[in-house]
């Protein structure tokens, strides 16, 4: 079983964005979390059936960690 991490953001207009760091260009969006999942699921395969097909080595994910960093009171916002 091959995974990736992926990053889901909410849009201010409503929906939500997804990125894989491990896959530079690899995005997808849909209009709710479980819509923009599957979706980020679909986007994943057909990136790396892309790469595939053209005989490209399929990136492996290595040690990847998240973390919220919070960053005290700033004079230009809170």
């Amino acid at each position: 079983m091959i995974g990736y991490t992926i990053v889901i953001e909410a849009e201010k207009e409503g929906g939500y964005v997804v990125s894989v760091p491990a896959l530079p260009g690899c995005f997808s969006q849909g209009d709710d979390r479980d819509e923009a999942l599957r979706n980020a699921r679909e986007a994943i395969a057909a990136y790396l059936d892309e790469l595939h097909a053209r005989g490209e080595e399929i990136p492996r994910e290595v040690g990847t960690e998240t973390q919220f960093l919070e960053l005290p009171e700033l004079e230009y916002g809170t």
